[in-house]
């Protein structure tokens, strides 16, 4: 099989179309479009709904698509163990980190990484955990940090462990309390960050295991407004201790969260079998070097 088809199928997946595809991998619309035709004539059905607006995978497609996604993160690996081998090029780290905690965890790391690795390019890029994994398993990052529970198609390696505190308005009744669970603010509305932040799961399995789904009043991908909507009093909402640390407002109570298997765990993950390159395995033993014992 030619990988070329199977490269051109997933780009107008991931582009949206056939001509945004084609612009990626610098070829024409029609030659895009030839590729994935010739894709289906060799697998015998048909891979996309054309008539979808953006296209769509069928069920054929998205067995296609999940394989074709493993075959060209081998095939980048292939090309980056034999480039490492002859020496082409210094390294490059490519590296995924959510917005969530990133700041205090991993940015004092930079400076001490790049002055022991001088040529080695960081990649970096910034999205949930979510979206953050689906790249790693793409190969399109080699690390991405991520929460736990870790899907298992991944290796994986902690980082740090921070439990929950919960942000409530300086009016809530439990704004003065030790701590509180999930379930006494069952009554409040829910601020969360948007889809794709894996501390959303973990706030709404525990609400699940508490026995309630939570009202949601708004959600964000910014730290510093949702602590802005509960100073405001729209609702409550959750942070690692190390990152509500860092957000203090007169109008916000922090309340530590007393449910059980609610603290954050970040760590960080790699395609599980797959190629580490020497910059990525430099990460993660600095990782290890720093935060080794807190893990």
């Amino acid at each position: 099989m030619d990988i070329r088809p199977l490269r051109a199928l997933v780009e107008v997946v991931r582009q949206g179309g056939f001509s945004q595809a084609a612009k990626v991998i610098y070829a024409t619309q029609p030659t895009v479009s030839k590729a994935v035709k010739q894709l289906e004539d060799e697998v015998g059905m048909p891979l996309l709904d054309r008539n979808a607006q953006p296209p769509r995978l069928t069920e054929a497609g998205r067995i296609v698509y999940r394989r074709a996604l493993t075959i060209l993160a081998e095939r980048d690996d292939l090309y980056a163990e034999l480039d490492e081998l002859r020496g082409l090029r210094r390294g490059v780290l490519r590296l995924g980190l959510p917005p969530l905690g990133s700041s205090a965890l991993f940015a004092p790391l930079f400076a001490d990484f790049r002055s022991r690795y001088p040529h080695i390019e960081i990649s970096l890029v910034e999205h949930g955990s979510r979206r953050l994994e689906e790249m790693a398993l793409a190969g399109d990052i080699e690390l991405a940090a991520s929460l736990q529970p870790v899907p298992e198609h991944f290796e994986w390696q902690p980082v740090a462990r921070e439990p929950l505190l919960a942000l409530l308005p300086a009016d809530h009744p439990k704004a003065r309390a030790e701590s509180v669970s999930l379930r006494e603010l069952r009554e409040s509305p829910f601020i969360l960050f948007e889809t794709g932040f894996a501390l959303n799961r973990i706030l709404l399995d525990a609400c699940q295991r508490a026995g309630f789904a939570p009202s949601i009043a708004a959600r964000s991908g910014q730290t510093d407004f949702i602590v802005a909507l509960v100073a405001a009093g729209l609702g409550v909402a959750f942070l690692p201790r190390i990152k509500a640390n860092e957000e203090l407002h007169a109008g916000v109570c922090r309340v530590p969260l007393r449910d059980a298997r609610t603290d954050w765990e970040m760590v960080l993950v790699w395609r599980r079998g797959g190629y580490l390159s020497h910059a990525a395995q430099a990460w993660l033993a600095l990782t290890r070097e720093v935060y080794g014992a807190s893990a």
